[in-house]
C-alpha cells in the first residue's frame, strides 16, 4: 500500500498517472514501460468480470425486496439440502449449464443498470463523480455493515452461535501452511481486497498534491479494510463448521450467493436483511469497479491527450465488448480471475516492489515514501520492502509454478482456451497502445 501510494504521488508530480509511464520514469530501459502494461491489463480484465458479478448483488437485492427470492426447502436436515433451492436459483439467474450460458432477464437488466451507473459516475470525473459518490457511499456502507454485524452477533441456532463462527474465523489451521495454493490464494485475496497490484491506487495517488501525506493514509486504509467479516460467522451459525467449510469448498460464489441467501430466508425479517446485505455489496462493488476502470481512462488522457469523456467512452466500450465472454461463455470468470485476479496481481506487486526499491533505488524510494509524512516509518520497513517483500512474493510464485501450474494448464476445453486467447489479445492490444503512446507533450518517455 505504501509503495503504490509513493509511486503514484511521484508519477503525478510529472503528469503521469499510469504504470507504463511511471515505470519509464523509474528506469531508462525501454522494457520497463512494457512491464507497466500489467497495470492496465489487470484492472481491465478484473473489472470486466467484476462488474457483472457486482450486478448480481443488485439483482439479488431486488429479488429480496420484491419477495421473489427462493424459499427454504421443506424437511431439509443437512447443509447441502438446506441450500439446494438457492443453488438452483443462482444457476437459473446466471443461466449456467453447458458451454454457453443463458442468463435470466433480471441478470441482464441488473447488469445494464450497473453499467450505466458506473458510466455516469466515471463520466463526471474524479472530483465531481468518484469523490462525491465515495463521500455518500462509504458512510452508508459502514452504517449498513454495523446493522448487519450486530444482527449476526445475535444469531443462535442448534448448529452453532456467532461466537463459534468468530472462533472458527480467527483460529488458524497451521497445517494448511504447507499447501502452496493457500499462500497464493491468501496473497491474491489480500491484494484484491486492498486493490493492490492493479495499478488503481497508483493512478489515484497521481492526483494528490506532492506535499500530501501517504504514510498515515495508507496505514489507515489497510487497517480498516481488514477489520470486518460477516459472512463466515453467519454461515457457521446456521450450518456448523463442517457445513460452512463444505459450502465454501463447493464453489467460489457459494458462500455469498447461496449460503447467505439461505440464512436470510430463515431469519425473521430476512427479506429486508437480505435486501440490505446485497444492496450493501452493490455499493461496495460500485466503489471498486469505478476505481478499476480509472487506470485505463487516465492512460488515454495522459498518454494520448484524449478528453476525459472520450477516454471514459473508449474504456466502457472495451468493457462492454469483453463482458460478452463473461456473461455467455462458461469458464471465463474462473480463468480470468485466476490469471489476472489472483496470479496477475501478485506478480505485478512483485514487479512494483522491484521497480521501486531496486531499479529506482532503495534510498530514493525511502525518501519519497517518507516525504511530508504525518507518521515516521521505522527504518525496519525499509528492509522489509527492499528484501523481505520481494523474496516472499518470489518464493510464493515459484512454489505455485512448481506445485499448481501444471494442473492448471492441464485444463482443456474450447471455452477455456477461448478465454485465455482473449486475455492474450487484450495484452497485445495494450502493448500496441503503449508502443505508440507518449508522443504528445507530457507523454511517456521513449526510454532511450
Amino acid at each position: 500500500m505504501w509503495t503504490e501510494w509513493a509511486m503514484g504521488r511521484y508519477g503525478g508530480s510529472a503528469g503521469h498517472g499510469t504504470t507504463p509511464a511511471l515505470f519509464s520514469m523509474l528506469s531508462n530501459s525501454s522494457i520497463s514501460r512494457y512491464l507497466g502494461i500489467f497495470g492496465l491489463w489487470i484492472p481491465l480484465v478484473v473489472v470486466t468480470y467484476y462488474i457483472y458479478i457486482e450486478s448480481w448483488t443488485l439483482g439479488y437485492s431486488l429479488h429480496f425486496l420484491l419477495g421473489s427470492s427462493p424459499k427454504l426447502a421443506a424437511g431439509a436436515d443437512t447443509a447441502k439440502e438446506y441450500v439446494a433451492p438457492f443453488s438452483t436459483f443462482l444457476g437459473e439467474y446466471t443461466g449456467a449449464g453447458g458451454d454457453i450460458f443463458h442468463p435470466s432477464s433480471m441478470a441482464i437488466t441488473a447488469f445494464a443498470v450497473t453499467l450505466v451507473l458506473n458510466f455516469l459516475i466515471l463520466f463526471r470525473g474524479i472530483s465531481k463523480g468518484i469523490e462525491i459518490f465515495a463521500k455518500i457511499a462509504l458512510p452508508l456502507l459502514f452504517i449498513m455493515a454495523l446493522i448487519l454485524f450486530f444482527r449476526v452477533l445475535t444469531l443462535d441456532t442448534d448448529n452453532g452461535s456467532a461466537a463459534e463462527g468468530l472462533n472458527f474465523l480467527w483460529n488458524p489451521d497451521f497445517k494448511a501452511l504447507i499447501n502452496p495454493g493457500v499462500w497464493v490464494a491468501a496473497a491474491g485475496q489480500i491484494f484484491f481486497t486492498l486493490s493492490l497490484g492493479f495499478g488503481a491506487i497508483i493512478t489515484y495517488a497521481s492526483y494528490i498534491k506532492p506535499t500530501e501525506d501517504i504514510t498515515l493514509g495508507g496505514l489507515t486504509s489497510a487497517s480498516i479494510n481488514g477489520a470486518t467479516e460477516i459472512a463466515i460467522p453467519a454461515a457457521v451459525v446456521f450450518f456448523g463448521v463442517a457445513g460452512a467449510v463444505s459450502i465454501a469448498h463447493s464453489g467460489a460464489f457459494n458462500l455469498g450467493f447461496i449460503s447467505l441467501p439461505a440464512i436470510f430466508a430463515s431469519m425473521p425479517a430476512g427479506q429486508y436483511f437480505g435486501f440490505l446485505w446485497f444492496f450493501l455489496l452493490f455499493f461496495a462493488g460500485l466503489t471498486s469497479s469505478v476505481a478499476l476502470m480509472q487506470p485505463v481512462i487516465t492512460f488515454f488522457q495522459d498518454e494520448y491527450g484524449l478528453s476525459h469523456s472520450k477516454s471514459v467512452l473508449i474504456t466502457i466500450g472495451i468493457v462492454v465488448v469483453s463482458v460478452v465472454m463473461v456473461i455467455f461463455v462458461n469458464q471465463t470468470v474462473d480463468e480470468w480471475d485466476f490469471w489476472a485476479g489472483t496470479i496477475g496481481i501478485v506478480l505485478f506487486g512483485f514487479i512494483e516492489v522491484i521497480m521501486f526499491m531496486w531499479v529506482f533505488g532503495g534510498e530514493n524510494a525511502w525518501r519519497e515514501l517518507n516525504r511530508n509524512e504525518l507518521i515516521k516509518l521505522p527504518r525496519l520497513f525499509y528492509y522489509i520492502l527492499r528484501y523481505v517483500t520481494p523474496v516472499f512474493l518470489f518464493i510464493i510464485m515459484i512454489w505455485w509454478g512448481i506445485e499448481l501450474l501444471p494442473e492448471e494448464l492441464e485444463k482443456t476445453s474450447w471455452t477455456i482456451w477461448l478465454s485465455r486467447a482473449y486475455l492474450v489479445m487484450l495484452f497485445i492490444m495494450f502493448a500496441v497502445l503503449v508502443k505508440f503512446s507518449g508522443k504528445r507533450k507530457g507523454g511517456m518517455k521513449d526510454g532511450n
